[in-house]
């Protein structure tokens, strides 16, 4: 289990762009499952759609991204503050099958398929109340600061 305060220590993103609230588990090179609380107060709603807020597409993947870059550093026991940071560089496969909106409970979770070199692939699924929203391969790598 993580906190915000320990998902800081492996994540450079802060508020706006932090979207991870919580680890509820973690099998080092393995798996993560997380959450994203959605709230009317992103900032993003208020031109996404003012009338209809949906969150976009883009920040459900950036909150799948934060997923692997959490487990990635954990799994290698580094931080940011190191020098590196993970950066997304490729995706495949990816769906959105349904939109989240305010007030919605966003899990994240990201299985390692391979990592190289610093290069990790994922795949990852978003998911609201047991029905998945989007469903992606991505591909993160190592990266100096």
């Amino acid at each position: 289990m993580m906190d915000i305060a320990e998902i800081q220590e492996y994540l450079p993103h802060r508020y706006p762009f932090l979207f991870i609230d919580r680890v509820t588990e973690i099998e080092l090179g393995k798996y993560l499952c997380g959450y994203k609380n959605v709230s009317i107060n992103e900032p993003f709603f208020q031109g996404h759609f003012p009338q209809k807020p949906i969150m976009p597409g883009v920040l459900i993947v950036e909150a799948l991204a934060q997923a692997c870059g959490v487990l990635g550093f954990k799994t290698i026991g580094k931080s940011p503050e190191g020098g590196t940071i993970y950066v997304l560089v490729g995706t495949d496969k990816m769906r959105f099958r349904r939109p989240v909106i305010p007030g919605d409970q966003l899990k994240l979770e990201v299985s390692v398929l391979k990592e190289k070199r610093g290069i990790w692939k994922f795949d990852c699924k978003a998911s609201v109340d047991g029905e998945i929203v989007t469903r992606v391969e991505l591909t993160v790598a190592e990266s100096k600061v």
